[in-house]
């Protein structure tokens, strides 16, 4: 029988106070895996357990697995709750559900909330741990309240000058440090004071920024001002997908967690970016082949923060497809000239359910989306809806306001149902 493997939290004391079960856990285990940190805070708890130095995620499943084969019960050392920001997610993935048992306690964060006086639910939490500090992007807005669990990367000051960067200069920012030890400290700062301070902090700490100020750029609502997109022209200008058709893109999407979404031709990236910003649980992959597009791409996936879940693909489809993960939807802004082939060998590999949408504004792009469409209600293998979307932003002239007409931009929707069965 395989050994079971305990994770159990310790909580956010000096020395781990465990309830009977997690103690039972501790007790009977051959083998007690846990950081430098972890294993001093059980050591009065310890017997004759082995215990093991933590190694890195690369090699914990290789080490686990051995040590199930030599002792009856094996456990590794959580900080905190192990299912929250913890070791706990990775473990769900690397190891079958009925090998584990967990034990939580009070995290980091629950700690600094009932120091500080807060409720849970109405802050964000975001762990910026082996991430992009950029990430915070994606997360600062007016009066939000969030708790951030930090590396050697993401210092107060560096939080701080992302603040300042966004436009919410009234912001302050608590460092809560080494919470429940002895040397507990909890101290608040300005950002603009704090963005500017040379010290270094207790990396055992989690910070807590109360967002103030007007902000710059940043959303708090999709549709993202065109000017705030870097296109190398004039602000508002370039190779973007506008406001209101971007809009409309988004709602035939209908992007939600888990979806991998392809953006094909995906210009200076404003349909890919409003993806990943506002479904950060999804899968955005752009893919552009005109170097200068890409520049702007990359640095608007910068500038709003995606950097988690916008991966930038340098290529032209349908050639720089191949080897990407499998989408369930896909936009397809731009082809240089590829479309009926594109959308033929896309179609075929579709799962069911999943869609293709596309967006046309010459007529013979649009001829093209229009055969594909006669295509399938031929087939009758898809939904299929499609609009026109004509918008005459205002503007003066001599004074006066008058509206001045873009050109109309067809969309087209196929969600791919399948063949029916009186349909060759």
């Amino acid at each position: 029988m395989t050994a079971v493997i305990h994770v159990i939290g310790l909580g956010v004391k000096q020395q781990a106070e465990l309830n009977s079960d997690a103690r039972t856990a501790l007790d009977q285990a051959g083998v007690v895996f846990g950081s430098e940190r972890q294993l001093a805070t059980v050591k009065h708890l310890l017997g004759e357990q082995q215990v093991q130095p933590l190694p890195p995620l690369t090699e914990l499943a290789a080490q686990l697995g051995l040590a199930q084969q030599q002792h009856p019960s094996v456990a590794i050392l959580a900080s905190g709750d192990p299912l929250f920001y913890g070791i706990g997610s990775w473990l769900k993935r690397h190891v079958e559900s009925s090998q584990l048992a967990f034990y939580p306690a009070i995290s980091s964060l629950q700690a600094v909330c009932h120091a500080l006086g807060l409720a849970l639910q109405d802050v964000d939490v975001l762990s910026l741990h082996g991430r992009p500090v950029e990430k915070i992007r994606t997360r600062l807005a007016p009066d939000r309240t969030l708790l951030i669990l930090t590396d050697q990367h993401s210092t107060p000051q560096r939080l701080a000058q992302e603040c300042l960067a966004a436009g919410f200069d009234q912001s302050e920012l608590t460092v809560c440090a080494s919470m429940g030890y002895r040397n507990q400290k909890i101290q608040r700062f300005p950002v603009t004071k704090l963005a500017r301070l040379r010290r270094k902090f207790d990396p055992l700490h989690v910070s807590v920024i109360e967002v103030r100020g007007r902000g710059s750029l940043l959303p708090v609502f999709p549709g993202i001002a065109d000017e705030h997109f870097h296109t190398g022209v004039e602000a508002g200008k370039g190779m973007i997908t506008k406001r209101a058709v971007r809009l409309n893109i988004l709602s035939l999407l209908q992007p939600g967690a888990g979806d991998v979404i392809w953006d094909i031709g995906a210009g200076c990236g404003s349909v890919a970016v409003e993806l990943a910003y506002w479904t950060p649980k999804a899968r955005v992959l752009a893919v552009e082949q005109h170097a200068e597009r890409l520049q702007c791409l990359e640095i608007n996936r910068q500038r709003f923060g995606v950097v988690d879940n916008l991966i930038v693909v340098d290529g032209r489809a349908p050639t720089a497809l191949a080897g990407l993960d499998a989408p369930n939807k896909i936009f397809i802004g731009g082809s240089d000239g590829e479309l009926p082939t594109l959308l033929q060998t896309l179609w075929e590999q579709l799962p069911l359910h999943s869609m293709i949408v596309g967006s046309a504004v010459t007529e013979t792009s649009k001829a093209w989306w229009l055969g594909f469409w006669q295509q399938r209600q031929q087939a009758q293998d898809a939904d299929l809806e499609t609009l026109q979307v004509a918008v005459s932003p205002g503007s003066t002239l001599a004074g006066q306001l008058i509206y001045r007409p873009n050109l109309p931009v067809s969309l087209f929707r196929f969600i791919k149902t399948g063949a029916t069965d009186d349909v060759a």
